[in-house]
C-alpha cells in the first residue's frame, strides 16, 4: 500500500464525510459506546497480528479455540427445556432429541432454584411453573427416565442448591449404570454471579465458594469429563449490564473460582480445562463479536501469564451463548424470532461451543413446542443454509470488529482493576460494586428509549395500536403442584427415614470439619434424602445471606 496516497484519500473522504448530512440517529453501540463512522487501518496494529489476532487454534485464540472452527464440528443445539412435573419435561426433551438437538439443557422451577422442596409453604403457587420441580433422586429418576445419561450431554441451569441437584443427576446415573467417567454435562453453578445479578442465593458468598471448590474437586478427579462451573456472564447482562461490563465481571467471577481451586491445592491444569463460560448475545452485532473474541484474548494470556497454566487446553474458554431474554418484547412476539436469528448469528460469529436460541413466546409464558421448535430451525438455518461456517472466523482482520475487540478488552482490564483495589470480587459484591455500577448502565439505557435515541421495534416505535397476540401459550396445570406435593408425601412415608437421618448428620460434620461434601450429598441422595432437606442442614452452619442495601 502506498501509504501517501492512502493518507490523502483518506483525507479527501474525511472531508466529504464531514459536509454529509446526518439522519439524526444516535450512533453508539447498545452499551452507549460511540461508533465511528468508518475504521480503517489506522485503528489496528497490523505489526502486532500474531501477538492479538494470529490464526485460529493458535494463541491467544482470539479467532476461535479450533483451526477448522465451525468446519470441524458445528457447535452444540441446546433449548432450555423445563416445566411442570418431571414426567412433562421428560416427554419434552424426548421431544426436542427426535426433531435433531445435541444436547439437554435443563430449566428448574424457582423452589428447585431457592432449594425449597414442593411442599414447603414458600413453594405455593410457583411448583413447576417456570421450570421442572425436583425436589428428590424419585423426581430425578423421572425426568432422565429411558434418556441414557452417557449418549447425552446434559446442562443444567442451577446455582445455590446445585452441588445437591448434581448429586440427584450422578445418583440415577449410578442406577443406569453408567459409568461417571462417561457423563458429560455442564453445571451452571455461578454462585457469584447470583450476588451480583440473579439473587437466587442461599449461604453467604465465604462457605458458597467452599460448596464450588469442593465440587471443582471431586469433578477433577471423579467425573473428568464434566464442567462443573459455567460461568455465567448472561443473568449479568440481562440485570441490565453493559457488554464490556459483562465481559469483564464475567471473567472475574471465573478468575476466582480458579484461584479458589489453586488455594485449595489443585493444580490448575488438572481442573482449568473443565471450566466452561456461558455469555449473553444480545442486540448490537458487532460489539457481541466482538465481546467473544475479547473474552477468549483476555482469558488464554491471563491463564498462562497469571496462573502458569501449561496445558494449552487450560488456555481455551469455552463458552456457551443464549440469546437475550431481555431483548425479547410481549408486544409484536413474531418480531422477536428475527432478533433471536440476528443473537445466535453473532454467536456462531463470535464462535460459540454450544447455543441456546430463545423462543418468541418466552417473555409471555414457557414455550410452546411450536415456539420452540423454530428456534431449533434458526439453528439449523444458520448451520446448513447461510455458508457463515464456510470460512474460521469470517470477520478477522475487520477493521470494526478488530478495533473494537482491542477496545473491548483495553476497557475489561480497566475493571479487573476496580476489582482487584476493593479487595476482589467477594469483597466488590459485599461493597455493592456491582450492583451499582449494573444499575447505572441499566437506568442510561431506560432513558435513551425513554427519549427515543435508542428504538425497540414495536414498542416505542412502529407500534400497533390494535394489537391482539394470536399464538399458543402454554399452560401449567395447577394439578402440577398438588402431583407433585403428593409424590414427596408418599416418598417420606416409605423410606427408611433413620437411615435419613443419619445422613443428615453426615452433612452436618462433614461442613464442620471441612471434608468435601460431595460424597456425603450423594450418599444422602441415594437415601431419598430431599433438596430442602439437605439445603436446611447446610443452613444451620453456614447460615443465609442477606444482601446489603447499595443505593
Amino acid at each position: 500500500m502506498n501509504i501517501e496516497e492512502y493518507r490523502r484519500s483518506k483525507e479527501k473522504y474525511t472531508e466529504r464525510l464531514e459536509n454529509s448530512k446526518s439522519n439524526g440517529l444516535k450512533f453508539t453501540s447498545v452499551s452507549g459506546e460511540d461508533v465511528k463512522p468508518l475504521y480503517t487501518p489506522d485503528d489496528v496494529d497490523e505489526n502486532r497480528f500474531l501477538d492479538d489476532i494470529n490464526f485460529p487454534g493458535e494463541f491467544p485464540y482470539t479467532r476461535g479455540i479450533h483451526t477448522n472452527g465451525y468446519r470441524g464440528r458445528l457447535w452444540t443445539m441446546r433449548q432450555f427445556a423445563g416445566f411442570g412435573t418431571p414426567e412433562d419435561t421428560n416427554e419434552r426433551f424426548k421431544y426436542l432429541l427426535d426433531h435433531g438437538q445435541g444436547g439437554l439443557s435443563v430449566a428448574f422451577d424457582l423452589p428447585t432454584l431457592m432449594g425449597y422442596d414442593a411442599d414447603s409453604p414458600l413453594s405455593d403457587g410457583e411448583v413447576g411453573m417456570c421450570g421442572v420441580a425436583i425436589s428428590s433422586l424419585e423426581d430425578m429418576e423421572i425426568l432422565f427416565d429411558e434418556i441414557p445419561l452417557d449418549k447425552v450431554s446434559t446442562s443444567m441451569t442451577i446455582n445455590s442448591p446445585a452441588a445437591m441437584i448434581f448429586a440427584f443427576y450422578l445418583a440415577v446415573a449410578k442406577k443406569q449404570g453408567v459409568p461417571f467417567e462417561k457423563l458429560r454435562g455442564t453445571l451452571q453453578n455461578d454462585i457469584l454471579k447470583e450476588y451480583i445479578a440473579q439473587k437466587e442465593y442461599i449461604y453467604p458468598p465465604k462457605p458458597s465458594m467452599r460448596i464450588i471448590t469442593d465440587m471443582i474437586e471431586y469433578c477433577t478427579k471423579e467425573v473428568p469429563q464434566w464442567n462443573p462451573v459455567s460461568v455465567s456472564g448472561y443473568h449479568i447482562r440481562e440485570a441490565g449490564s453493559t457488554s464490556v461490563q459483562e465481559l469483564a465481571y464475567t471473567l472475574a467471577d471465573g478468575f476466582a473460582y480458579i484461584e479458589a481451586a489453586i488455594e485449595r491445592g489443585l493444580d490448575v491444569d488438572d481442573f482449568a480445562p473443565r471450566i466452561s463460560h456461558f455469555f449473553n448475545s444480545h442486540l448490537d452485532f458487532f460489539e457481541e463479536i466482538a465481546k467473544f473474541r475479547a473474552a477468549r484474548r483476555i482469558y488464554a494470556k491471563r491463564m498462562k501469564e497469571k496462573y502458569g497454566a501449561k496445558n494449552p487446553r487450560s488456555w481455551w474458554l469455552r463458552f456457551h451463548t443464549q440469546t437475550a431474554g431481555a431483548t425479547l418484547t410481549a408486544q409484536q412476539p413474531e418480531n422477536n424470532i428475527v432478533r433471536t436469528a440476528i443473537q445466535a448469528l453473532a454467536g456462531v460469529l463470535g464462535g460459540t461451543q454450544s447455543l441456546h436460541t430463545n423462543s418468541m413466546d418466552e417473555t409471555l409464558a414457557l414455550p410452546s413446542e411450536k415456539a420452540v421448535k423454530i428456534a431449533l430451525r434458526t439453528q439449523q438455518m444458520i448451520a446448513f443454509e447461510t455458508g457463515v461456517i464456510n470460512s474460521v472466523d469470517p470477520l478477522g482482520g475487520s477493521y470494526y470488529v478488530e478495533s473494537l475487540t482491542n477496545k473491548m478488552e483495553e476497557e475489561a482490564n480497566k475493571i479487573f482493576d476496580e476489582i482487584d483495589a476493593l479487595g476482589g470480587v467477594v469483597s466488590a459484591i459485599e461493597a455493592g460494586y456491582f450492583q451499582k455500577e449494573i444499575s447505572t448502565a441499566a437506568y442510561r439505557y431506560q432513558i435513551e428509549l425513554e427519549r427515543k435515541e435508542k428504538f425497540i421495534v414495536g414498542v416505542n416505535e412502529f407500534v400497533d395500536k390494535d394489537e391482539k397476540i394470536d399464538i399458543p401459550i402454554l399452560q401449567i396445570a395447577p394439578e402440577v403442584e398438588a402431583k407433585q406435593k403428593a409424590r414427596l408425601a408418599a416418598l417420606k412415608a416409605r423410606r427408611d427415614n433413620v437411615r435419613v437421618a443419619e445422613c443428615l448428620k453426615e452433612i452436618s460434620e462433614a461442613a464442620i470439619n471441612g471434608t468435601n461434601l460431595m460424597p456425603v450429598f450423594i450418599k444422602a441422595a441415594e437415601n431419598y434424602v430431599t433438596l430442602g432437606e439437605m439445603v436446611d442442614e447446610l443452613k444451620i452452619h453456614f447460615g443465609i445471606y442477606e444482601e446489603v442495601a447499595a443505593f
